[in-house]
């Protein structure tokens, strides 16, 4: 049995354009994109049956918010990553976000460099 310490990540955005980005960016840095979920409902099932290392996460969801899914993830499991992706930059949600357990905050438009630093550093915060 192969062993690989890749992490793994699930992608939460409304948007598929997004979260096809997304998901080509991490793939080519090597890291392993375990799933895509399109709103909040979906992103709670799948962040309990897959348990990824880290969720990357939109703020703006048809069915919920992105607050409220983060407030999920982490009362589901305290330890799972949580990286913050959306177009709203608000300083509130922001601050919010930090509060409930997100590592990092990045707004839309981004760069891939942006994303994998973001991500890179969120890994290390917990080793």
């Amino acid at each position: 049995m192969e062993i690989t310490d890749k992490k793994r990540i699930l992608i939460v955005d409304d948007s598929f354009y997004m979260r096809t980005m997304l998901k080509n960016m991490l793939l080519d840095a090597g890291y392993d994109v375990v799933g895509e979920a399109p709103d909040g409902k979906t992103a709670l099932q799948m962040a309990r049956e897959k348990v990824p290392d880290l969720v990357t996460l939109d703020v703006i969801l048809p069915d919920n918010t992105g607050l409220d899914v983060l407030k999920g993830i982490k009362q589901d499991n305290p330890d799972m990553k949580v990286v913050i992706v959306s177009a709203v930059g608000q300083e509130v949600i922001m601050t919010e976000a930090a509060e409930y357990g997100a590592l990092h905050y990045i707004i839309k438009p981004f760069s891939e460099d942006k994303v994998l630093e973001a991500l890179s550093n969120a890994f290390k915060e917990e080793e």
